[in-house]
């Protein structure tokens, strides 16, 4: 069942949310495992999926058994998903829709585990404009720690408690959480247990939609 209150602000995460990176993620990351005659599949993955560039390519380190060398091999998958993004993202079907409505009722932003250049760069491919966003290199802590649902909540104006974000990975559903910001969750990945306070199986979803609509009707007094 979804909310029946309107939020003051939404917060939206881009990658696998608003735009359909995760595909130029995997073509990146799966290049990268090749390179060290390794496979990359759904377990492989779930290990960096929603992370920042910086944790995914410790975890990759780990995996590779290339301890320290983190920092090359995130320069090295950066490049790599920068150029894929660029030429080849989509937005996620429902996004335009999706923001547009939430746009018209109340201030929104976008809050990114992604680095400034390659949010931008994702941005500008799926055609949104933002005036206020936060990106992973912006931020002390990325998610899943909470200062990028802070920080987007402080410049917006409102209490994290009176947002919404809307999360696909369980790091921005933990980061949200931790912030006091209530999740609407659109799971990247199916079949996996994600305790969003509401979760809904696409953008387009009608009963989601439709509440959003309801937010730019003025409500009655009470008889």
């Amino acid at each position: 069942m979804l909310f029946d209150w309107t939020p003051q602000a939404v917060v939206f995460d881009c990658d696998g949310l608003l735009m359909d990176t995760e595909p130029c993620w995997s073509v990146a990351e799966t290049e990268l495992f090749a390179r060290r005659g390794l496979p990359f599949g759904p377990e492989q993955k779930a290990l960096v999926i929603g992370k920042s560039v910086a944790a995914a390519a410790d975890t990759m380190a780990d995996v590779f058994g290339e301890p320290g060398s983190g920092p090359a091999i995130a320069d090295e998958l950066l490049a790599m998903v920068t150029d894929v993004v660029s030429a080849k993202a989509e937005a996620m079907p429902g996004a335009h829709e999706l923001v547009d409505l939430a746009a018209a009722a109340v201030p929104v932003a976008v809050a990114s585990n992604s680095p400034r250049a390659l949010l931008e760069a994702a941005l500008e491919r799926g055609g949104f404009e933002f005036s206020i966003s936060v990106a992973g290199d912006e931020v002390t802590a990325p998610k899943p720690a909470p200062e990028i649902y802070l920080t987007s909540c402080a410049r917006l104006g409102v209490a994290p408690a009176s947002a919404l974000a809307f999360e696909d990975s369980m790091t921005g559903l933990r980061s949200a959480r931790a912030a006091g910001v209530p999740v609407v969750g659109v799971p990247t990945l199916s079949g996996t247990e994600f305790p969003a306070d509401v979760v809904v199986s696409s953008l387009r979803d009608a009963g989601l939609l439709a509440w959003l609509r309801r937010w730019r009707q003025p409500r009655l007094p009470p008889a």
